[in-house]
């Protein structure tokens, strides 16, 4: 036979699982250097996002806390000057908690959003590492959680959205998979605390799966509010990221509470069906948003690439593959890493580009801007460990 025999396929597929690993491990290391180079602000703290071609506190305290080369001194103070800027003008009008999107280099508030996603990122800064930065910083994000959780469940009015009459009531897919990200943030090393967010966090699970529409064939970004598919092109809107992001918030989810099923339907509904659907045939690399009728999409950058699904796609399929050992998986994770580091990765300045077009060029050559930071590269923390080598053939006398 031609196949080769199973130990020797585990050890070639190993070695390519170690060389991507390391591959990665070198691109982290460059796009790190990137932001600290460029985006800290000696003068006021906290950092520039708007960064051109050449030229953040939660990512600082998990690199500091989970690789033993980031344990350097000023990456602990940038995460240090990072949260002390938040702290101080993050908040529009103290003792309210919304969160500015925009500040000024000096801390003044420029843009606000009516929606909870400053509030859940800062939370997410706040909630860093409190054993690297304070105390304080964990009853910051606490407090600012459950100010999250009562606009959600409770009463959005603090948000600032008026309730219009002729809008629909809808629920996107991102309020409670956000939500379910910083279930598993703050929790993580907290017992306490993840007890607390424990029913919050199967709520959350819940309300994501009620996306899967049409019979289990589609992944809907928005339904109506009793998990029903919505008509016109808001009904009919999908982001295969925003799908895959929430795979793996599932599978998250179902290892922390040992549910073979939750992790099973994740893989086969938001990492494959997703996956597959998305996946531009023509010219490779993910679609940004998709219509589930195959009609035109109404945004205009539909057809875009953007770097965040990719980065997405690369750890749902890393983490489904350490959790189930399905090499198809695999395979997918090494379909989306080809095409993300050949098409996004800047040899010349470091980092990656953000926005591409459908044909994969380059769109924009900004590093940073409103709704880029520094790059996801967490995937690297996702490897499985060396897998066992297969049990010896049975022989006669092995009984």
């Amino acid at each position: 036979s031609s196949r080769g025999c199973p130990a020797e396929d585990m050890e070639k597929e190993w070695e390519t699982l170690r060389a991507w690993k390391e591959r990665m491990g070198q691109e982290l290391d460059r796009v790190v250097a990137f932001w600290m180079e460029h985006s800290h602000d000696q003068e006021h703290g906290g950092f520039f996002t708007c960064l051109g071609r050449d030229g953040q506190v939660w990512m600082y305290c998990r690199l500091y806390r989970k690789f033993q080369r980031f344990r350097r001194s000023e990456l602990l103070d940038s995460a240090k000057a990072g949260g002390e800027f938040l702290l101080r003008y993050a908040r529009v009008a103290p003792p309210d908690k919304k969160c500015a999107f925009v500040l000024t280099q000096s801390g003044l508030p420029v843009k606000v959003q009516r929606t909870i996603f400053s509030e859940c990122f800062y939370t997410m800064a706040m909630s860093g590492d409190p054993a690297l930065l304070h105390l304080f910083y964990q009853n910051e994000a606490v407090e600012m959680m459950d100010q999250i959780i009562h606009w959600v469940r409770e009463d959005s009015s603090g948000l600032g959205r008026p309730q219009l009459p002729g809008a629909p009531a809808a629920e996107s897919m991102a309020v409670p998979m956000m939500l379910l990200n910083l279930v598993d943030q703050l929790g993580e090393a907290d017992e306490e605390l993840a007890g607390k967010y424990a029913e919050l966090g199967d709520w959350c699970a819940q309300r994501i799966l009620q996306h899967v529409q049409r019979d289990g064939q589609a992944v809907l970004e928005n339904v109506s509010e009793d998990g029903k598919e919505l008509s016109g092109c808001l009904g009919r809107h999908q982001n295969p990221g925003h799908a895959l992001e929430a795979g793996w918030f599932l599978l998250r989810h179902a290892l922390r509470k040992g549910n073979p099923e939750l992790r099973a339907h994740a893989i086969e509904k938001f990492l494959l069906l997703s996956f597959h659907s998305g996946w531009d045939p023509e010219h490779g690399g993910l679609f940004y948003f998709q219509d589930a009728d195959n009609l035109c999409p109404t945004q205009l950058e539909w057809d875009m690439k953007l770097w965040w699904p990719h980065s997405e796609a690369m750890i749902a399929f890393l983490m489904g593959y350490s959790d189930s050992g399905d090499p198809a998986l695999l395979h997918l994770f090494y379909q989306v890493a080809e095409y993300t580091f050949r098409q996004f990765r800047d040899p010349e300045y470091g980092e990656w580009f953000g926005y591409l077009n459908r044909e994969g060029k380059v769109a924009l050559t900004i590093k940073g801007g409103p709704f880029k930071g520094l790059v996801l590269l967490c995937s690297v923390q996702t490897l499985p460990p060396r897998p066992p080598p297969p049990p010896p053939p049975l022989t006669p006398d092995s009984h």
